[in-house]
């Protein structure tokens, strides 16, 4: 990087922590601190959750799947695709539910205060943990820009904090406010990420592999030239593929079960929001944008893979591909477009972040300060209060990142933890009879069975890391297959002759059943290493499936089915036989969440008064009328909105297909 880079990210320091500081002249009270006052348009809301929902881990876990995957690697971001049209229908919940935070309406549904203030700690610890991964993304891209070390230490342990500390100035000063003025801004720079390095790359690949008369525009047809046809097929070519279809269809239940529980979509989501159709429109479209920004990333990574394929580094840790190829692209033309990718990677982590941190600031005052510590605390210590608690979330993360440097195993911790709290959210949302009892019970269960007993069990029976039972591997595939080789071959990095055949082997397998670090050998003893997967049992000893031939994308996909199932299963049948929640309570939570919002708070507040005066006002409009279901009949904006979005995703899909095809 030269002085033009650094200059570049100078300014974008410097302007994000001045709006912090003018944002911070209209925060007034909680509301206008967690929830900016209610007043935000289609325009922010669009931003705000389109900013929200892209972290810098995005492009760099979509470069990272894609050059160990080919294009199937993009499902690792594009999972969230086929969610998107149920964002139509939830957004409304969150404007109906008139909350500042997810656990108020945790505590309202199941009358209980401690659950509020057990919801705020799983949203400070998801947080925390998904702050890592876009910290440590930042770290990933940082190394090849910047070398691996600055003043004697690490690149990431110093330029991490520096952003963090910029993130809790603007964040902790203004607020919502603050955060959604800088995700227009980012938003901006996070499209522009997603374009930037392509016409470069693009010329690079022609330059390097392509004939005499060609232009950039011909890249598409070199990388063709250059890559195994496998590498264009977006549902696992191959097959040490981590998206198989089988897995994506599991991996989209799982996110479309948890994300609408996730505690920033109170905010994002639609709370924030002026009328119930700002929060879909800005919900949907910031979700979408994402979604067209996801293909500007897998052309980017199919590019990395065509020219830096052979490099070490990418071979060592495919999370450095982005970092890599902004430096090998970018760097060379000296006028500050390094810096300019780094800022918009920044601006990627940064918007998301502050959400977060605002998030789990009003969590902590709303559900654990205020409920359990002082009952009659005023506006400005609670302010106050949420500011530390967000710097401290924000430090949480960071340390984080510090200390785990897997990406994709951040990701899919991501992917589990939400499930602690999903049944209670649906069920308690549509079936009256869901019960606090119950929810206590599902929590405790998921925490234990996806937490604790993986790691409690080899610790109280030590031996069972070398017992023969469970020490099963998936048998060790060898594939081979054969390709003429091109004027430069990327897989080999040299000079080849063309028309020679080139045998490329490729082994699979030789994965644990049960443990998650694998088996390891120590003088002659088999020993499985990491957390026991005991639900693995149900497949091997009680099913009697035979997984040695299975593939590793199978036995991770695995995994997922009884954290999506079992937690159902034990709240409502916990439910049935325990004592229900109260009349009264129900039917004012009911029917608030079927009151439409009006935009003027006055007239809102006046009919929120007439439904709890009223509460079956809305009885009519339920789908099964005389039974314990909460389910009311989809209007026409319901239908034709959903079906909308869901044609969108497929003519997204229909977009990748045809990039896939340019140039062949």
């Amino acid at each position: 990087m030269n002085f033009a880079d650094y200059l570049i990210l100078i300014l974008y320091f410097t302007g994000m922590a001045g709006i912090g500081i003018w944002a911070m002249r209209q925060v007034k009270g909680q509301e206008d601190y967690f929830m900016g006052g209610r007043k935000f348009g289609k325009l922010f809301q669009t931003f705000a959750a389109f900013g929200a929902g892209t972290g810098s881990a995005d492009p760099v876990n979509t470069a990272r799947g894609t050059f160990a995957n080919g294009m199937s690697g993009m499902w690792g971001v594009m999972y969230w695709l086929f969610v998107t049209p149920i964002y139509w229908i939830s957004a409304v919940w969150y404007r109906r539910m008139r909350c500042l935070t997810l656990g108020d309406w945790f505590a309202e549904r199941y009358e209980s205060k401690s659950i509020g203030a057990a919801y705020a700690i799983f949203g400070c610890f998801y947080y925390m943990v998904y702050g890592a991964m876009l910290f440590t993304a930042i770290g990933k891209v940082a190394v090849p820009l910047m070398g691996p070390e600055l003043f004697g230490m690490s690149t990431g342990q110093v330029l991490i904090p520096i952003v963090a500390l910029i993130v809790i100035v603007y964040g902790v000063l203004g607020g919502v406010t603050a955060a959604y003025w800088t995700d227009l801004i980012q938003g901006i720079c996070i499209i522009l990420l997603s374009v930037l390095l392509i016409p470069f790359g693009l010329n690079a690949v022609v330059n390097k592999f392509g004939a005499e008369g060609d232009t950039w525009t011909d890249g598409f047809r070199v990388m063709h030239e250059q890559l195994p046809e496998s590498t264009f097929t977006i549902l696992g070519g191959t097959a040490s593929s981590e998206f198989p279809l089988y897995a994506i269809v599991v991996i989209v239940i799982m996110n479309m079960i948890g994300i609408v529980l996730t505690p920033h979509f109170i905010v994002t989501g639609g709370g924030s929001a002026k009328s119930e159709h700002d929060a879909r429109v800005g919900l949907v479209t910031g979700n979408f944008i994402k979604r067209f920004c996801t293909i500007g990333w897998v052309i980017t990574a199919l590019i990395v893979l065509t020219l830096f394929s052979a490099q070490p580094e990418l071979i060592a840790d495919p999370d450095q591909a982005w970092g890599v190829a902004t430096k090998e692209l970018l760097g060379p033309l000296g006028i500050g477009l390094v810096g300019l990718m780094l800022a918009c990677l920044l601006a990627a982590m940064m918007s998301s972040v502050d959400c977060y941190m605002l998030v789990c600031s009003a969590l902590v005052v709303r559900n654990i300060y205020v409920p359990f510590v002082k009952e009659d605390a005023g506006e400005k210590e609670c302010l106050a209060l949420g500011r530390i608690t967000g710097a401290i979330v924000v430090i949480g993360a960071v340390v984080g990142a510090l200390l785990i440097n897997d990406m994709f195993a951040i990701l899919k911790q991501t992917w589990i933890v939400p499930m602690t709290f999903a049944a209670l959210f649906w069920v308690g949302m549509f079936w009256r009879k869901a019960t606090t009892t119950a929810g206590w019970v599902t929590v405790a269960f998921c925490v234990l069975s996806f937490f604790i007993l993986p790691r409690a069990i080899p610790a109280v029976s030590p031996g069972l890391r070398s017992n023969d039972a469970y020490l099963t591997v998936t048998e060790i595939v060898e594939t081979k297959t054969e390709r003429e080789a091109a004027p430069f071959d990327v897989a080999t990095g040299k000079a080849e002759a063309v028309g020679e055949k080139i045998t490329e082997v490729k082994k699979t397998g030789g994965k644990s059943l049960y443990w998650s670090g694998g088996i390891k050998e120590e003088k002659g003893v088999s020993r499985g290493e990491g957390t026991f997967r005991f639900d693995m049992i149900i497949y091997d000893k009680v099913l009697g499936f035979n997984l040695t031939k299975a593939q590793n994308a199978l036995l991770s996909t695995l995994d997922l089915p009884f954290k999506i199932i079992a937690p159902f299963l034990v709240m409502i049948l916990v439910s049935l036989f325990t004592q229900p929640n109260s009349k009264k309570a129900l039917d004012r939570l009911y029917v608030k969440m079927k009151t439409p919002v009006d935009p003027d708070p006055e007239r809102d507040e006046a009919e929120i008064d007439v439904s709890y005066a009223k509460p079956q006002r809305f009885d009519d409009q339920k789908l099964f009328p005389n039974t314990q279901l909460e389910i009311q009949r989809p209007t026409q904006m319901d239908i034709f909105g959903f079906i909308g979005c869901f044609a969108m995703c497929f003519a997204i899909i229909g977009i990748v297909l045809w990039v896939a095809k340019i140039g062949t």
